[in-house]
């Protein structure tokens, strides 16, 4: 009997203790391995998901803004620009900083002349990441938010243009008198760097807000940043409408100059968003790579250009076709060879040092209002 009670009494032995520690340490590690793997999976997923977000949103307002390159500006799509030593710019705000790449950029000049198009290829004038040189972009379209034409806009100086009651129906955009803004409007009204696209009669002008408009008066003072207010000289000036001695009465809209680049003076990198004169806005970050390509319509030969990375260039590469001095109004699609965003959040909430994500996107984009000038009104 005492026998059996010392045998009971005695438990474990080493050996089973050592191997039901073996095994009860590879179920727990299997099983917070699997907690592990499904944490980092969680993250990644979500990061995914919001990286996505953020992907698309940037990548929606962009091709968005490229369909509507050259809309209001009419048939040519080419606006005629004050005619100087000084090239009028873009990408530069009310500061005086420039922004593309660290610098401004002159439009394009066509027998001498600049020239503001329904759209501005940017080859290479974006920042160099990692070896690989990006692009910008800009594109060109009247305000349909802002009813400025609807008023009658007159000359006053050299450097004030005055609205009053609105001129006939032809040229006021609103649906109803209600929908009119006033010229100081707190959301819509005219500020330091926006541009104004007058319409003198025949004569078309670009000129460069430099103070908050007041109820009836809009200033376009010189040394503007946009360098668009030039002398009483310079023809295509407002200043010069004005020393013509003749009284210039007609209507006036506001132009969306609206430049894309990247931004790498940050980490991450984003991708930027310039109006007129005014300060960048970022769209989105961790973009790190842009480049285009463009189809052109040669409208003296009827052909077409297709792929072309430098459109207008003498040394341009294209698919198909030759873009060798076609001008931007030639260009009827825009095609998003890259933009690249790469994530470098790593979940530091788990401390896995996971979670490396990246999107690419290509898609193109057809110009409508440039490729209906192009393809049709031409035959």
């Amino acid at each position: 009997m005492s026998d059996r009670l010392t045998r009971r009494e005695a438990g474990f032995s080493l050996l089973e203790m050592v191997i039901a520690l073996a095994l009860g340490t590879i179920v727990l590690g299997a099983a917070v391995q699997m907690y592990s793997q499904g944490v980092s999976a969680t993250w990644i997923t979500t990061q995914r998901a919001e990286m996505q977000q953020d992907f698309r949103a940037a990548s929606d307002l962009l091709t968005n803004d490229l369909s509507l390159a050259g809309a209001g500006l009419g048939n040519g799509a080419a606006i005629q620009l004050p005619t100087s030593s000084t090239i009028p710019v873009y990408g530069c705000d009310q500061s005086g900083t420039c922004y593309i790449n660290g610098t401004s950029v002159q439009y394009p000049k066509q027998g001498g002349t600049p020239y503001l198009y329904g759209l501005l290829p940017g080859y290479d004038l974006g920042p160099t990441i990692s070896g690989q040189a990006t692009d910008a972009v800009t594109v060109i379209y009247t305000d349909p938010s802002f009813y400025l034409d609807c008023y009658t806009a007159t000359v006053a100086s050299q450097t004030t243009v005055t609205f009053a009651s609105a001129p006939s129906s032809t040229s006021c955009t609103a649906p109803s008198s209600g929908a009119i803004q006033t010229i100081n409007d707190a959301a819509e009204g005219l500020t330091a760097g926006d541009l104004v696209l007058f319409y003198f009669g025949t004569t078309n002008v670009v000129a460069e807000v430099t103070s908050n408009a007041t109820a009836t008066t809009a200033t376009f003072a010189s040394s503007d940043a946009l360098k668009m207010n030039q002398g009483s000289t310079v023809p295509k000036s407002l200043a010069y409408q004005y020393a013509s001695g003749v009284t210039k009465t007609g209507y006036g809209v506001r132009l969306m100059v609206i430049t894309y680049y990247i931004d790498n003076t940050t980490t991450p990198s984003r991708l930027m968003r310039q109006i007129n004169g005014h300060s960048p806005m970022p769209v989105s970050e961790s973009i790190v790579y842009l480049k285009l390509l463009y189809d052109l319509f040669n409208t003296s030969t009827n052909s077409v250009a297709t792929g072309c990375q430098n459109p207008g260039a003498s040394g341009d590469v294209c698919a198909s076709g030759s873009s060798s001095g076609l001008l931007p109004d030639q260009i009827t699609k825009i095609s998003v060879q890259h933009m690249a965003m790469d994530s470098t959040l790593k979940g530091a909430m788990y401390t896995m040092g996971r979670g490396d994500q990246s999107i690419d996107l290509e898609t193109s984009v057809c110009a409508r209002n440039l490729t209906y000038v192009n393809n049709f009104n031409n035959h």
